[in-house]
């Protein structure tokens, strides 16, 4: 009932006002795991490391969201309707691998690139959510660096895309940290 009571725009402002940092943190940890596998484990390995390693982004965002404030299971917060929307974005993040595994089956190189961009674009909506624009910054930049990368050096695939991801998420942290300072919520 709690949520009848607020405005859409009360919700949003709620909720623009967090950290929003335990995600991207999973997923400099869920990156890093994937290069690290492309330097170091043969092709099958490393395939299966990213698709186990990107897949648990959203389970370690849990984790790590009760170590940064965050708390994205607790209970005693009113309901948000933009908690419902990012979940659905990340929902909607998961079945993307319906188009990388196609893909995959035919070139297993393609995975960090399809897995990279289409994993990202949960960005954009989150931009709307929060009134930012980091999340454009964010999906635009990845999608032209991954993209960039998967045709510059296809020898490293499996190593380079991993990295150039996490530089992405290190300048998005960043850029969220500091985002109060710049623009009011």
């Amino acid at each position: 009932m709690e949520t009848l009571t607020r405005t859409l725009e009360e919700q949003r402002k709620e909720f623009a006002s967090r950290k929003f940092l335990a995600t991207p943190i999973a997923g400099i940890i869920a990156w890093l795991i994937t290069g690290i596998a492309g330097m170091t484990l043969s092709p099958i390995l490393t395939v299966w490391t990213l698709f186990i390693a990107t897949g648990s982004i959203a389970y370690l965002g849990i984790v790590i969201s009760k170590f940064t404030g965050e708390d994205f299971l607790d209970k005693t917060k009113p309901k948000n309707e933009f908690d419902t929307l990012f979940f659905l974005t990340v929902g909607q993040a998961v079945l993307v691998y319906s188009i990388a595994i196609p893909f995959f089956l035919i070139d297993y190189t393609s995975l960090p690139m399809t897995v990279g961009i289409l994993t990202g674009l949960m960005w954009i909506p989150f931009s709307w959510m929060i009134k930012h624009w980091v999340g454009i910054f964010h999906s635009v930049v990845r999608t032209a660096l991954v993209l960039a990368l998967w045709y510059i050096l296809p020898e490293y695939r499996f190593v380079a895309i991993p990295f150039v991801i996490i530089l992405v998420y290190i300048v998005t942290i960043f850029i969220l940290m500091n985002r109060k300072k710049t623009m009011p919520v």
